[in-house]
């Protein structure tokens, strides 16, 4: 095989003549035709190659009807710079990630759009150990060699191709974060969207039921269609939660579980088919791990807290903040060697998951654990929203987002306890029985401002402040 190094010297100067829009701050998302081609796939191939360097890559795509050609494009150019590719088929996510680290591989790519639209596609690119591939490690010199195309020749050996069923390996591992012994009767709907989740539900199931572990799944939406005839799975859609929740009723089901597209995202059901907001799952998550290990650190963003940080001294962890985003917690995590981070936004990471995210591990401890506690889910939820309620994120298009928040932090700073600029802005308030915070940030990709408001066990205080956090910001509001 051909070894291609990448230098000053390697290449001609780089010209921006045909933009990629398609990338963005930390994977690659566009419409399909103008953004995301598989001339483009083709060509962000032959740049990761010459980029990352590595000798083999693990490929995997989602359900969608562009995934496979748009990856046998990718994988194309990849060989044509004499890297061999191995190909897992169609895949979720932490498939790709679980294969990158199990295997040893240099590298991984996922070409999935996750929950966006029909007519998107996209990739999520990870380097040694599942670590991902972002601005400050390779993906802005990908975008700027795919966009010029001053390729290297072609390699004198081009790279072999081979598939590749890693099911059983990765199953096994999933198993390894429960004691199936303490799991009680229990019955689950799962959605898989007509997601490749289904299969690794049905493989899960062959697995659970030569172990007797008795977990019984009602399907819905479980057939792989890359048509989506239910829509695009996105349970953060309240219109593609009612499915799930009749479901729950219906079976008379103790859980209901949704994954988005490339499910490396779980979201979670009561009994009474009620979704629950995933900023209460990664206390629950933290409960499960500290359960087992009081030493163990936990992870968090900034947006909500007050929750995550009353388990983990109930358990005497270690509960530390970090800044929003998945690159931003693996990074962390590492430093830390923390077991698990878990954001509001239903991203669970794991560090025996090489610290990715997976939306297969947080139901396994979840099941296990209202199996060990014996009581509904809907019970443990309801106490935790009465400690510590929540606005929820409020989304508000703002014309000018810094000169917004700085409005605000004026406002609020001088009878702050507390003010926190890890991720925007957070701002804490005690006294007279009376504690609140919020933290506002910028989007990183839209002009909006994002707010969370939360409460110790008060929610009329927690509407007050919400509505009153919100008037300083309607000046500010786009029409």
């Amino acid at each position: 095989m051909v070894e291609n190094k990448v230098n000053s010297l390697s290449h001609k100067p780089i010209l921006i003549s045909n933009e990629l829009t398609c990338f963005k701050s930390y994977d690659i998302r566009g419409k399909l035709d103008t953004e995301v081609t598989p001339d483009i796939a083709y060509r962000i191939g032959r740049a990761f190659a010459e980029i990352i360097n590595p000798k083999t890559v693990v490929l995997g795509g989602d359900a969608r009807l562009s995934s496979e050609p748009l990856k046998q494009a990718l994988a194309k150019g990849l060989m044509d710079v004499g890297v061999n590719v191995l190909d897992l088929g169609m895949t979720g996510t932490e498939e790709i990630y679980f294969a990158t680290f199990h295997l040893r591989l240099d590298a991984g790519i996922q070409v999935t759009a996750s929950h966006n639209p029909i007519d998107y596609n996209g990739m999520k690119l990870v380097g040694k150990e599942a670590k991902p591939i972002g601005p400050n490690n390779g993906l802005l010199k990908i975008r700027a060699l795919a966009e010029s195309q001053a390729f290297l020749p072609k390699a004198t050996l081009i790279g072999t191709y081979k598939r590749l069923n890693l099911m059983t390996d990765y199953v096994i591992h999933l198993m390894s974060y429960i004691h199936p012994q303490n799991i009680k009767p229990i019955k689950i709907v799962v959605n898989a969207g007509n997601g490749p989740a289904g299969q690794v539900i049905d493989a899960l199931e062959s697995q659970f039921k030569s172990l007797n572990v008795p977990i019984a799944f009602i399907k819905i939406h479980h057939q792989i269609d890359g048509h989506f005839p239910n829509g695009i799975p996105n349970p953060l859609l309240p219109e593609n939660r009612q499915a799930t929740h009749q479901a729950v009723l219906e079976y008379g089901a103790d859980l209901g579980i949704a994954w988005d597209g490339d499910f490396d995202r779980c979201f979670f059901f009561d009994e009474h088919g009620q979704f629950i907001e995933s900023y209460y799952i990664v206390g629950l998550l933290a409960e499960a791990f500290l359960q087992k290990d009081p030493t163990a650190k936990i992870i968090h963003d900034p947006r909500l807290i007050w929750n995550t940080l009353d388990i983990s001294q109930k358990f005497k962890g270690t509960a530390l903040q970090c800044k929003t985003g998945h690159v931003f917690i693996k990074q962390r995590m590492r430093q830390e060697e923390a077991t698990y981070g878990g954001e509001m936004s239903a991203h669970h990471y794991f560090r025996d998951f090489a610290y990715c995210d997976s939306g297969m591990i947080p139901w396994l401890l979840i099941s296990e654990l209202l199996s060990i506690r014996q009581i509904p889910l809907s019970k443990i939820i309801a106490s935790a929203i009465q400690a510590f309620p929540t606005s929820g994120e409020i989304n508000i298009a703002i014309n000018n987002p810094t000169e917004a928040i700085n409005r605000v932090k004026t406002h609020y700073q001088a009878q702050a306890s507390k003010i926190d600029t890890c991720d925007g802005i957070s701002l804490e308030f005690t006294g007279d029985q009376k504690e609140w915070r919020f933290n506002l940030r910028h989007s990183n990709t839209e002009p909006l401002v994002r707010l969370n408001v939360e409460s110790k066990g008060d929610p009329q205080l927690l509407k007050q402040k919400t509505n009153e956090v919100m008037a300083l910001l309607i000046k500010y509001k786009s029409d």
